[in-house]
């Protein structure tokens, strides 16, 4: 696995995010050597969802008024229901996942996450993957999607739900240890 010491991962997120879905692929860039910072709209700290009812809470390091694209080497978007149709509805969560694609950093994204790159506009002629419920509106979007474990197109890595996270985990790895992609 490769190692990623020195690159600084950003992980969007807000009340809502799937627990496992934001812990588990922070867990893994740790473990590979990455520095995360958890971002979000609010300072302080992001409540979970875990599968049925709240879970637990993670503190936030950075909130998006402090941030920009270029301060990280890679984008992180775990899924939930709540999490990213909340991030889609902000003009600075878009702008920010969108840095990410247009700079052609990693970007990767699970369950539902996918929701804030299509509200970006970058997922046109992209294969892609989600949570089955949101396939029509990446298909809407331009994306090319499949039902898959992983899918990778140019350092996008999508995949559709929690039971998909030992691959999504190590594709991100793999992606963000190559750096900047053609796209």
């Amino acid at each position: 696995m490769p190692t990623l010491e020195n690159k600084k991962v950003a992980v969007l997120a807000t009340d809502g995010f799937e627990q496992s879905e934001l812990e588990q692929p922070v867990a893994a860039l740790k473990e590979a050597g990455a520095t995360v910072e958890i971002v979000s709209l609010k300072s302080g700290s992001i409540k979970g969802w875990d599968e049925k009812n709240w879970g637990r809470e993670v503190a936030v390091d950075k909130t998006l008024d402090e941030v920009t694209a270029d301060d990280y080497d890679a984008l992180v978007l775990p899924g939930g229901l709540m999490n990213p149709d909340t991030l889609r509805t902000q003009p600075k969560a878009v702008a920010f996942a969108k840095a990410f694609m247009d700079a052609r950093k990693p970007v990767s994204a699970i369950c539902h996450g996918p929701w804030l790159l299509a509200e970006a506009g970058v997922v046109a002629g992209r294969k892609m993957t989600s949570y089955k419920s949101i396939q029509t509106d990446l298909k809407n979007a331009g994306a090319e999607w499949s039902d898959a474990e992983v899918v990778t197109d140019k350092g996008l890595v999508t995949s559709r739900d929690p039971k998909d996270l030992p691959a999504f985990c190590k594709k991100m790895i793999e992606e963000i240890g190559e750096g900047r992609h053609d796209r």
